[in-house]
């Protein structure tokens, strides 16, 4: 979802999902990332009381909608908060934009209000600072509802591809529809599928 922005982008995310494109196996920037997730993860834990989490979580109402937001916590009052982790050798002024549309896919699936997104910084591989640096991402129900928009297209994208046949047509809701089921956040509730 982070790199859907386009048509074209449609069209080459259905073409990965369908072996049509090129593979990223990874590098030794994801490897260095996969390594330090750990250590960065149990610092989020101590600091901020989100829980470290693989699991893959789907939405309750689009069963097609998936996410694995790095960390997880239900509040006492029922709001569902998240944690993104990333490791980089840039000095961020601001949070790329690839990373904050993953950030409101994880929302959207979880019915989450907020995500502590944090980052680590490193010079060849070797940590800068002591501490990790981090920033809330508040939900936004108009990002949210272009990303689930693009998803819907690439949904019907790769139905055509695998059957040939023209997605079925399913009744849009009103605008004042559209709002009340953003309202209701709880509708959106993710449950685990499998840690």
């Amino acid at each position: 979802m982070a790199g859907l922005t386009s048509d074209i982008s449609i069209k080459r995310a259905a073409d990965s999902k369908l072996g049509a494109g090129p593979r990223f196996a990874g590098n030794a920037y994801t490897e260095h990332g996969r390594r330090r997730e750990p250590a960065i993860a149990a610092w989020v834990s101590s600091t901020h009381g989100i829980h470290p989490s693989s699991a893959l979580f789907r939405a309750e109402i689009e069963q097609r909608h998936l996410a694995t937001p790095d960390g997880v916590v239900q509040q006492s009052d029922g709001r569902i908060l998240l944690a993104e982790i990333k490791t980089t050798n840039k000095s961020w002024r601001t949070i790329p934009r690839t990373y904050l549309r993953q950030v409101w896919w994880q929302q959207h699936v979880l019915g989450a209000e907020r995500t502590l997104f944090v980052w680590e910084e490193h010079d060849n591989f070797r940590v800068i600072h002591d501490e990790p640096k981090s920033v809330w991402i508040d939900r936004d129900d108009r990002e949210i509802a272009q990303l689930v928009g693009m998803a819907t297209r690439l949904i019907d994208e790769l139905y055509h591809r695998t059957t040939g046949q023209r997605p079925p047509e399913q009744a849009l809701p009103d605008a004042a529809a559209r709002r009340e089921a953003l309202r209701e956040r709880d509708a959106f509730r993710a449950l685990a599928l499998m840690d």
